[in-house]
């Protein structure tokens, strides 16, 4: 009895104090979490598939946890709340690293550099350099992002909140908004090919990216900076050279 018992309480113990990784591994396949809207991170291609810089980390991620990838693709402001409920393992959707955020969820060591910029439609006189030229303005944003984020603390500038990035440059097109606020390299993607908008102002943050995951699931966090950290010593040059020349 005391035997079986014991053994109980091992399984128990097992059961609680297994890592994340070792869950991951039982399953056979990673869960990310992204917002596919967000090019050149993660977008849809025209072969119907989701594609882009984070999804390649995502793949040497899940290769050398030696499990399969399965892509999760929801609205950006869904992202952490699925991370937190465990629909999802971590999140890798060019999501900055914040304080508000780190109240929340553990992010990896930094993975790019990126700040915001100011767009807007190319046949207007408007050319606001900072958020301070925003104030009397309609501006629309992706919820939930840092650009939402900075434009929301200016008193005096209507922000519009769209779930994808797209529908906020949809806004401005047709003349209902007079800017769109998000980070640089999407905004140079985007405007690169639609020529009737320009970036108006200069990079007016500094932020980085990081990959996100539970506060509890150190072994996971650990293993996705040592895999960052080698990535870096030349693939990850790669990577930058696929998605960010010109």
């Amino acid at each position: 009895m005391k035997k079986l018992l014991a053994v109980s309480i091992l399984l128990v113990s097992i059961v609680i104090f297994s890592g994340a990784i070792d869950e991951i591994k039982s399953r056979g396949y990673l869960l990310v979490g992204l917002s596919a809207d967000f090019p050149p991170f993660e977008f849809v291609d025209e072969n119907g598939n989701i594609v882009g810089f984070d999804v390649d980390l995502a793949k040497e991620i899940a290769r050398r946890l030696g499990v399969e990838l399965k892509i999760v693709d929801m609205t950006f402001d869904g992202l952490i709340p699925s991370l937190l409920t465990k629909k999802i393992d971590v999140i890798i959707s060019g999501m900055t690293i914040t304080e508000e955020r780190k109240k929340v969820v553990a992010f990896s060591d930094p993975y790019f550099d990126a700040g915001q910029v100011i767009v807007v439609r190319k046949d207007s006189d408007f050319r606001p350099k900072t958020y301070e030229d925003l104030v009397g303005k309609t501006v629309a944003v992706q919820i939930g992002t840092t650009g939402d984020i900075e434009v929301s603390k200016y008193d005096g500038i209507k922000v519009v909140r769209f779930d994808k990035f797209t529908d906020a440059f949809l806004e401005l097109k047709r003349g209902r908004a007079d800017a769109v606020v998000l980070d640089s390299a999407t905004a140079r993607a985007f405007v690169a090919k639609n020529p009737d908008l320009v970036i108006s102002s200069g990079v007016l943050s500094s932020e980085q990216y990081g990959i996100a995951v539970r506060k509890e699931d150190t072994d996971l966090l650990e293993f996705i900076n040592s895999v960052l950290r080698e990535l870096k010593k030349s693939p990850y040059d790669v990577l930058i050279e696929k998605w960010f020349s010109e």
